[in-house]
């Protein structure tokens, strides 16, 4: 069998999410029918994770098996045709057959945008926060530091009976800010359902009110969603690369 790995990039505000639903518009059920529309035969995409409804992705990874040999740039070209104008497969490479998008996966890294004045063509790529002239980037910085490692992160997370447990080991999580936006990149070898957007919101809530670290610190260790802050938009996260 061929095993080939796609990098994709979409829109998420139409769609439920990257994983397949009944009833529901998402990117793995387009990308699938368009590779089955072209090889004409079934096959199994396998990403690298979910991502939620109206989250993007600039560099989403996937891949599938089949029998047949692929022209790799004619292959990405057709299903490009194919696919929406929210969705497009940026990269095709053939890969070792035992390679799995999901399992071999090392880190994922997420990128938030917010805006800092309202604006139409920003609208459903970031979030535009009031409230960020009380926001202090270095103490934001410094919030960040106490989520490294490898942690229990139920708190940012919603209850979902099929994990075996909800850690984590997050290896990066900095702020940044330029004249109009405020970004927000954390890494880590997997993220629970939700876990971005609700750490995202409860950062932001403990600096625009005063609080420091050790109100985060007793956030994590209550080890309960309702401690912590509340969740912001999807329309500013972004899956920004996978790590293999």
């Amino acid at each position: 069998m061929n095993n080939y790995k796609l990098t994709i990039q979409y829109e998420g505000t139409n769609y439920c999410g990257w994983q397949s639903q009944i009833n529901a518009k998402s990117i793995q059920s387009e990308i699938t029918e368009a590779i089955k529309t072209v090889l004409r035969t079934e096959i199994n995409l396998i990403g690298s994770g979910r991502t939620d409804t109206g989250v993007h992705a600039l560099g989403q990874v996937a891949n599938f098996k089949v029998d047949q040999k692929l022209d790799q740039e004619k292959f990405r070209y057709s299903l490009n045709c194919i696919l929406p104008g929210a969705i497009s497969v940026v990269n095709v490479e053939e890969v070792d057959e035992d390679f799995h998008s999901r399992f071999d996966a090392k880190e994922r890294k997420y990128l938030y945008i917010i805006s800092k004045f309202k604006s139409p063509f920003y609208k459903n790529y970031s979030y535009y926060y009031p409230f960020h002239k009380k926001l202090s980037i270095r103490e934001l910085n410094k919030l960040s530091q106490e989520l490294i490692g490898e942690k229990d992160f139920s708190s940012f997370s919603r209850k979902n009976p099929d994990l075996n447990n909800f850690n984590c080991t997050i290896k990066k999580a900095y702020w940044k800010e330029n004249k109009e936006f405020i970004y927000f990149v954390i890494s880590a070898n997997r993220f629970l359902h939700g876990m971005v957007r609700a750490i995202t919101g409860t950062l932001l809530e403990i600096n625009k009110t005063g609080g420091d670290s050790c109100q985060l610190v007793g956030i994590i260790s209550q080890k309960d969603r309702a401690k912590a802050g509340e969740s912001i938009p999807a329309k500013g996260l972004f899956l920004y690369k996978v790590e293999y």
